[in-house]
């Protein structure tokens, strides 16, 4: 329920403060004092479109603030969007709109938290209903009328939907695997022949040590020059240890040092660490000379051995340009083939597989949808017999309404293409909303179908008419206001009318007026046009703003038919209550 709605700057309100109530409240004044300005406001703070013009001549912010009761459903959404309400139960909905220097902003803010229009637009739709007579082309959509009849089937039909929603995205993602299961056969067999040969290459090569390739070389540069390594080996044995010429081998002229320092160290001990050192050496190049002989005497020069180490060389560097830029890699890489092929052959559906997964989920979506028909039929079934029952009071006694199923292929709302057909007067073939329904027969038409949704709404809203009553009068306008009441017993409900019979059933009732105001400034007099609201609490009030509504009487007249609605309004909602 709307509680308040502060307006600053907004059109021709400079500022305005307005507090609403339950059941119906109603706005009168003449043509153009304004009173659409407050359902535009109430719009525009609920996301409706915005621009610059809306803001105040002279002005450059205009800032609009609507205060809602909250409930335990809309609670629950606010919570999910981390849009808590406040202690006292109320949600606080503000739009600031400012134009400087040529640029337009606006800004949508819930509870003091600033949201973007998907956020606003969908706490609007649990919050209210604007309906504005000729700005109906929305109910015009056959989607629209297919969720207003799911909506008029109730809690059973919109839970049965979800299963239809559910299964069709179900069934819609194995089509779609099975779709690209199909397309993509001849590629992933291409790929497992690719996968085998290249596996069977590498698994040729017996790939194991990351090292291999350079340790081969360091072996066939060792068999290459075997024979020059040979007399190398042989000049450093005689050199470190056993020279055949006249020149001494290192072992010998070390151990003559070592014989020099021995005969030293006995005359002074502290040579003894060089002694050590060159005693250590000799012992080296003993060792050394040892090693470097047996190494060359272990020489042999082996040509099937070269020319096995010179193949696989050449077969290793060939797989390195083919599959990597080093045998690590090459390695890594044929890991990998096996992992994707083990990948493709394990776990890759068949086609004959995805086939039966397919049919299965579609033979049960068929089912729900089948059901959903059901369910859509008998709810089609009432709400004719209930719009039409509703329609006779509003001048159309003689109305004829249909709510048209027709088979369509499954879709994730069902397999029912839904349309309202519609005759208002006698002899006239039935024919879609659209093409028959005038304005104001469109605005009993919308009236009638609110009140077939009293019963099926969980949640109060604040259901809001502009001027859903114009071009009508006597039995039919007082019809209307009886249909304004009874949504007023479970709604609040908001409406803009220039009818008599409607205003007199309020329970709360607000005039609209403009008004000149004049300012002194330096350029001489400001003369602006304000809009004002007055809530008409006395009876005299509400008595004189009637009168003046009947227009065309003269003013005792105007004001005993005044007295007279109020008289009948006290009692019809006496009845009713």
């Amino acid at each position: 329920m709307l509680i308040s709605i502060r307006i600053d700057n907004f059109a021709l309100v400079d500022h305005l403060d307005l507090e609403l109530g339950r059941g119906l409240n109603v706005l009168t004044g003449e043509t153009g004092a304004g009173k659409s300005i407050i359902l535009d406001a109430i719009d525009v703070v609920l996301g409706g479109k915005a621009n610059n013009r809306m803001i105040r001549h002279g002005e450059t912010k205009a800032v609009v603030e609507a205060t809602f009761h909250s409930n335990p459903n809309l609670e629950t959404w606010l919570e999910e969007q981390e849009l808590d309400s406040f202690h006292d139960g109320t949600v606080i909905c503000s739009r600031d709109l400012t134009f400087k220097k040529g640029n337009f902003r606006s800004r949508s803010r819930v509870n003091g938290v600033i949201v973007n229009k998907q956020v606003i637009m969908a706490l609007r739709d649990r919050l209210l209903e604007i309906t504005v007579q000729g700005e109906t082309g929305e109910l015009f959509a056959m989607a629209t009328q297919r969720d207003l009849l799911d909506a008029y089937g109730g809690k059973t039909l919109l839970n049965h939907r979800k299963l239809v929603t559910e299964a069709f995205l179900e069934m819609d993602n194995a089509h779609n695997a099975l779709v690209a299961r199909r397309q993509s056969e001849q590629q992933r067999l291409q790929r497992l022949d690719l996968l085998k040969h290249q596996i069977k290459e590498l698994n040729s090569i017996h790939l194991r040590d990351a090292d291999e390739l350079e340790q081969l070389e360091i072996e066939c540069d060792r068999l290459t020059h075997v024979v020059e390594l040979q007399q190398l080996s042989y000049q450093a044995y005689n050199l470190l240890y056993q020279s055949e010429t006249e020149e001494s081998a290192t072992a010998d002229i070390l151990g003559k040092a070592e014989g020099v320092l021995m005969e030293m160290v006995n005359y002074d001990k502290e040579l003894t660490s060089i002694l050590e050192m060159v005693q250590g050496a000799l012992n080296q190049i003993v060792e050394a000379g040892h090693q470097i002989h047996s190494y060359g005497s272990g020489l042999e020069g082996d040509p099937d051995r070269l020319e096995e180490v010179e193949e696989r060389i050449r077969t290793l560097k060939r797989i390195c340009r083919k599959y990597g830029s080093n045998l690590a890699e090459v390695i890594k890489y044929h890991r990998g083939l096996k992992q994707e092929l083990q990948q493709l052959e394990k776990n890759e559906r068949s086609i004959e597989e995805l086939e039966a997964e397919y049919e299965q989920i579609k033979t049960k979506t068929l089912d729900l949808c089948a059901k959903l028909t059901t369910l859509r039929t008998k709810a089609a079934s009432k709400l004719e017999k209930q719009l039409t029952s509703e329609l006779k009071p509003l001048g159309m006694e003689k109305v004829l309404f249909q709510c048209r199923l027709t088979s369509t292929n499954p879709t994730i709302t069902g397999c029912d293409q839904v349309e309202y057909y519609f005759s208002p007067n006698p002899g006239e073939d039935l024919q879609p909303l659209a093409m028959t329904a005038s304005g104001g027969e469109m605005s009993r038409f919308l009236l009638a179908l609110k009140s077939c949704f009293t019963d099926t709404q969980v949640d109060p809203k604040t259901l809001i008419f502009d001027e859903i009553d114009a071009g009508v009068s006597g039995k039919v306008a007082q019809a209307i206001a009886h249909k304004l009441h009874k949504l007023s017993l479970q709604h609040q409900v908001l409406c803009v009318t220039h009818q008599p019979l409607v205003a007199a059933m309020a329970d709360n009732h607000f005039r609209v007026s403009k008004h000149l105001t004049e300012t002194s400034t330096t350029n001489g007099k400001d003369i602006r046009t304000i809009v004002k609201i007055t809530l008409l609490k006395e009876q005299n009030a509400r008595r004189d703003e009637l009168a003046e509504l009947t227009g065309g009487h003269s003013a005792t007249e105007a004001l005993a038919f005044a007295d007279s609605l109020l008289q009948k309004a006290s009692r019809e909602k006496n009845h009713y209550t």
